[in-house]
């Protein structure tokens, strides 16, 4: 069995935004020659997710005001979290999103059903996070 890793790097332009990094994981597969196995791709940080979705804009807008009427940025105060940092909130989209996603490997591909894309959430943004994508098998 072998294994690659390989981190991916993201810095977005504003505090929440999601990302199509489907292309660059692809490009990691093709790297590591893996052709049957499983790919595990996971935010490094605590205020941010990956998902695996449409990539359909509605939607995304959609996921953006569903979790701001779950955990609304502000009232700041309003989060105990909240004193150093003003990511309450940031913490709690990120749970609703999820860390990770695990996605099949078959003859050199990702394994996905109809439309289905890797995003990145990214909740408290605007500073550089990473991205780890670890691949295990044949």
């Amino acid at each position: 069995m072998k294994s690659y890793k390989e981190e991916l790097h993201i810095c977005t332009s504003r505090r929440r935004e999601y990302v199509n990094i489907t292309p660059k994981v692809e490009a990691a597969l093709r790297k590591s020659g893996i052709k049957e196995g499983l790919l595990l791709c996971n935010a490094m940080h605590i205020t941010a997710s990956v998902f695996i979705n449409d990539n359909e804009s509605g939607l995304h807008h959609d996921f953006e005001r569903f979790l701001e009427k779950v955990a609304p940025e502000k009232p700041h105060s309003y989060y105990e979290h909240n004193g150093y940092e003003d990511n309450g909130d940031a913490h709690i989209k990120r749970q609703i999103m999820g860390r990770e996603v695990v996605v099949a490997v078959t003859d050199g591909r990702l394994d996905f059903g109809p439309w289905e894309q890797i995003f990145y959430g990214e909740f408290d943004g605007m500073r550089d996070k990473r991205i780890m994508i670890k691949i295990i098998g044949e």
